[in-house]
């Protein structure tokens, strides 16, 4: 069976190992390649005893002449590094980029919300966000996909539906979102040393969160009124996973029955996106392995209002594994596979 070579560039952190679990299972990916730079020369399984069974290359420094040799790139690397590699493409190859180097449509809101310039802003429209329940269409056209947020998923994914066809308020959305340290890297140790990452509930971001941007520039695609959506997030004293509270204003004559009802046509043919029963709690317990979002719809206590639970495993559906979703889609190979 002929299989794509696919180099990974950022191969040591916790999606790239969590990346690199799923890819090795995937019939029809090759890995070529894994990349970093404190780790050049090291085994992959020194960051992860699980995949000390698999044959894997050792990890090398990258160098743009490995693109000859691999069909797709996978970057999970800091900030603005994706963009640096792109200028190396050729046509024959695919990036797919997990972090937030092609997120955003405008080189100044990237600017606005990373504090860096765009190193490749002519690639940007060559780009596209790619959410694959939806826009996998669309991203067929492109050889740049940039993998959205783990936040941003858990929530866009509910909330899309809904803007598209005016069932709430716009101008008052307020999401409380609690993640795993995970999704800090493998840094997070040190970057919050005076925190007890076990013990201890952090909120940060308040107000200003990098991903308040994609939430925003996603939405608005669907709505030409003006939005208003508080967005804050918060470290939990857990590994992994996210679970979104979402509280929204209802429009008239749309009830909790009718949101329940439209998420659960709109997703009925999903894989990954199961819409639960009317007022089912749920928790991060429920999805952590798996490429699934589960949504809830509950009643809030407040006539013409309801707030959606919404969870994922950040390392694999807000990450990792919704990649590969899109690399599925790219190359017409069945959603599932690798994944499941």
């Amino acid at each position: 069976m002929l299989k794509l070579n696919a180099l990974i560039a950022g191969s040591t952190g916790y999606i790239g190992t969590q990346l690199i679990k799923i890819l090795v299972k995937h019939k029809y990916i090759n890995i070529k390649y894994l990349c970093g730079n404190s780790s050049i020369g090291k085994t992959i399984s020194y960051y992860e005893k699980s995949l000390s069974k698999y044959k894997l290359p050792k990890i090398k420094k990258f160098n743009k002449n490995l693109l000859n040799d691999v069909d797709i790139i996978f970057t999970a690397l800091p900030n603005g590094d994706a963009q640096d590699l792109s200028k190396h493409l050729s046509d024959k190859n695919i990036l797919i980029d997990l972090a937030a180097d092609f997120r955003l449509e405008k080189a100044s809101q990237y600017q606005k919300w990373y504090k860096q310039s765009h190193r490749a802003v002519k690639l940007i429209k060559k780009s596209i966000y790619s959410l694959p329940e939806i826009n996998r269409k669309e991203l067929k056209k492109y050889n740049i996909i940039s993998s959205p947020g783990c936040y941003p998923t858990s929530i866009l994914l509910p909330l899309i539906p809904l803007f598209k066809k005016n069932f709430i308020n716009f101008k008052n959305i307020i999401i409380d979102s609690k993640s795993g340290y995970s999704g800090a890297g493998r840094g997070v140790h040190n970057k919050y040393k005076n925190k007890n990452l076990y013990e201890s509930l952090s909120a940060y971001g308040v107000g200003n969160h990098r991903h308040n941007s994609e939430i925003d520039q996603m939405l608005k695609k669907f709505t030409k009124k003006k939005i208003e959506v508080s967005f804050t997030p918060h470290l939990s004293p857990m590994f992994r996973g996210i679970l979104s509270t979402i509280y929204l204003d209802l429009q008239k004559n749309v009830s909790q029955a009718k949101v329940i009802k439209l998420l659960s046509n709109y997703y009925k043919k999903e894989k990954f996106v199961k819409v639960l029963k009317s007022n089912t709690l749920i928790s991060t317990n429920d999805v952590i392995n798996t490429n699934n979002c589960l949504i809830s719809v509950c009643k809030s206590k407040f006539k013409n209002k309801i707030i959606i639970l919404s969870a994922i495993d950040n390392l694999i559906k807000g990450g990792a594994g919704q990649a590969v979703q899109s690399l599925n889609n790219k190359f017409n190979f069945p959603e599932t596979t690798g994944i499941i």
